[in-house]
């Protein structure tokens, strides 16, 4: 039986629903709902017996386990990636939930004629998907990657929407992310353009639109100010810089703690860490994707990711930024200044998402079909232009 979806099935359903009253469950059962991966009785079940990080595992897996059963292996991939995604990374229980992802999606997106590659970097690899337009009328070439916590298979259904409108799609996993930290052992670099520069060499490409979303948002830039062969930047949410999101009167007492008071921070962050919750989560990925041995190194590798270290001067493509004005995680004011400051930029375009459209949370999660097909008409403007 061929199991993989086609561009139609998916369906991206358009909302932003509320599963669950917690804001860190409700958008991620909305990220893969939004997404094309979920079905909306599967999610309005689960939410209901969620309660802390412990319940989500056993819950999603259990899920992931019945759809399996049910033969409904693509619901089933990305609730094992969603049980995946609040496991610690010191439980041993996170590259089995992995595993148990990747070899179900794996052959799903062989069966849909996406490639499973690596592009050479450094010591490692950089684990790639390639996937060729289905029309006969080639448009162009668009390089994907994520942010903080994707994978590159979470954006099937993307890269499935784009090769529909008559792209070659590539997505990659950078230093910090996927199997390139956990079986090349890469650590995070913010200096995003070796990592495209790489995949660019090992694919032979000279003109392309590049993507970044979520955290991507802020690497993209980076990589366009210093890889002339990105002709188009698209930017899915944008930090700017990750030493501007405390309160301006508070930073000069955040530097001290940081920079002097090292051990005492160091502490009360390992402190933190141990009663559980979203901030455990968050400082465990950080001291993972960083390959820091303490929290507080983690957080002076962030620190380091400035708009300074962006070198927005350089950047003289074409700019598409989306932002979604309810954002939870990246402030408004991340947009403005990052708009601002592409002084030599082509052109820039911004879109700011509002509630009504139902893609104003983070990546536009809600609404995909209005996210992407923001992008594509720009890339399409773009091309009559030129």
């Amino acid at each position: 039986m061929n199991m993989h979806k086609t561009q139609e099935q998916f369906g991206f359903p358009v909302g932003y629903l509320n599963f669950h009253k917690e804001q860190i469950f409700n958008f991620q059962l909305n990220r893969w709902y939004s997404l094309g991966y979920a079905r909306y009785e599967d999610f309005t079940d689960v939410a209901t017996r969620i309660q802390d990080f412990d319940d989500w595992k056993a819950e999603l897996i259990k899920l992931a386990q019945r759809a399996e059963q049910e033969n409904r292996l693509l619901n089933a991939a990305y609730y094992y990636r969603a049980a995946e995604f609040y496991i610690s990374p010191d439980n041993p229980d996170k590259i089995k939930t992995y595993e148990k992802f990747k070899s179900l999606i794996h052959p799903l997106l062989a069966d849909d004629g996406i490639e499973i590659l690596n592009a050479p970097y450094e010591s490692g690899y950089l684990p790639c998907l390639k996937m060729n337009a289905v029309r006969n009328a080639r448009k162009g070439t668009i390089v994907i990657h994520g942010g903080f916590d994707s994978f590159k298979e979470e954006f099937y259904s993307i890269m499935k929407y784009f090769s529909g409108s008559g792209y070659d799609v590539i997505i990659f996993e950078g230093p910090g992310q996927g199997d390139a930290r956990k079986t090349y052992n890469l650590v995070l670099d913010y200096k995003w353009e070796k990592p495209v520069s790489a995949v660019l060499d090992h694919f032979g490409l000279k003109d392309v639109t590049l993507l970044g979303i979520s955290l991507g948002g802020y690497l993209c830039f980076r990589a366009a100010a210093f890889e002339p062969r990105i002709k188009k930047v698209i930017a899915s949410s944008v930090a700017y810089d990750y030493t501007d999101f405390p309160p301006k009167l508070l930073q000069p007492i955040i530097r001290l703690f940081y920079n002097r008071l090292t051990n005492y921070t160091n502490n009360a962050t390992l402190r933190a860490m141990k009663k559980g919750g979203l901030k455990s989560w968050y400082f465990s990925n950080l001291i993972y994707m960083t390959g820091s041995e303490r929290p507080i190194d983690a957080i002076r590798y962030l620190t380091r990711m400035t708009a300074e270290a962006l070198h927005c001067d350089r950047i003289t493509q074409d700019v598409l930024i989306l932002t979604g004005r309810d954002d939870h995680l990246i402030p408004l004011k991340m947009h403005k200044k990052q708009v601002g400051a592409l002084v030599n930029a082509k052109s820039v375009t911004e879109r700011v998402f509002c509630k009504d459209s139902h893609a104003s949370n983070h990546c536009q999660i809600g609404n995909m079909p209005l996210n992407l097909q923001a992008m594509t008409e720009w890339i399409d403007k773009i091309d009559e232009v030129e």
